[in-house]
């Protein structure tokens, strides 16, 4: 260990400790001379403000406790060489989530987290072409999004313009934010439209314009939200009121048996090795876009509405083949 590195071990015997620890059992723990603690425990004293005290009755170092009891803290961004390289693997999945989003907010933790890495010579420069997030079919996030993440946080209305791609019009629309989800690579925001009155999904980089109001946002029951955005299917809500049954070939059975494609979604595996899933829905846009990437390794046993629907979908593709 070099001197950061017993800092902070030094600092996490003492925050742990009610009696004071020698300066023999320290060097023991730390690995180095008393001589060395003693410098250790000048700095951590005199340079960053710890309230170090000695027991000369019991020989011992140990943290003078405030009177509520709480103990005394490092300043700054203390991590050992196993937490940085998390927090660098952290750090790199922020910036995928949206180019540009954080980099204002995140700008001086990262050249914190850089100096302490230099000096724990840690060799993590190469980690962009070691470990790569990727992203499939994602979006620009829009000009939207920090108006949108303010106005959800915050609790207040927005005012947005809005594009819908479904039916390529504009409108503007008065919306309660009640949280920003990131599903598939690209952000949504589930709000309640007072247009509509009525529980909706808006893709953020589809919102032109954001601009938060001073009213308070309108907070339906929580119950209303669960039902509305968790018993549906993928992205698009509302309340379930279908429920597929789906059947995978042997080979892909490995593989779908350990995936979640709904909360409340049950599954086994069938005698002859086939694996059946089953969970509730609502509009089948999605499910049938994920039903179609398995190809011939899935049947849609029921309902009859949605397998009417996937042989369409199906008999349109090989028709574009047909000559």
């Amino acid at each position: 260990m070099d001197k950061f590195d017993r800092i902070f071990e030094l600092h996490g015997i003492l925050k742990d400790r009610h009696t004071p620890i020698s300066r023999a059992d320290l060097a023991r723990r730390l690995e180095c001379t008393e001589s060395t603690i003693y410098r250790l425990i000048a700095l951590l004293r005199d340079r960053l403000g710890a309230p170090v005290e000695y027991d000369r009755e019991r020989e011992g170092y140990s943290y003078v406790r405030s009177p509520d009891g709480r103990t005394f803290e490092l300043p700054g961004l203390w991590f050992t060489a196993a937490e940085l390289q998390s927090l660098v693997v952290l750090q790199l999945l922020l910036q995928s989530l949206g180019a540009g989003l954080l980099a204002t907010h995140l700008a001086p933790i990262g050249k914190r987290i850089d100096e302490l890495i230099r000096h724990h010579r840690l060799n993590l420069g190469e980690v962009g072409e070691r470990i790569r997030p990727l992203s499939l079919a994602a979006r620009p996030v829009g000009a939207a999004f920090q108006a949108a993440a303010s106005a959800t946080l915050q609790r207040y209305r927005l005012r947005i313009q809005y594009h819908s791609r479904s039916k390529d019009e504009w409108t503007e629309r008065t919306v309660s934010p009640q949280r920003l989800v990131h599903y598939r690579d690209n952000w949504y925001l589930d709000a309640w439209d007072h247009l509509r009155e009525a529980l909706r999904s808006f893709a953020v980089d589809r919102i032109r314009t954001a601009i938060e109001l001073a009213e308070a946002a309108f907070e339906p029951a929580a119950a209303q939200l669960e039902e509305h955005y968790a018993s549906a299917y993928g992205i698009f809500a509302g309340k379930a009121n279908k429920t597929a049954v789906l059947r995978f070939s042997p080979t892909r059975a490995r593989w779908v048996a350990d995936e979640r494609w709904h909360p409340e979604q049950s599954g086994q595996f069938l005698t002859d090795g086939r694996y059946e899933l089953v969970f509730p829905y609502r509009d089948p846009r999605e499910l049938i876009m994920d039903i179609l990437r398995h190809g011939a390794d899935v049947e849609v046993v029921s309902p009859e509405t949605l397998r009417a629907e996937v042989r369409k979908v199906l008999e349109g593709a090989l028709a574009q083949y047909a000559t």
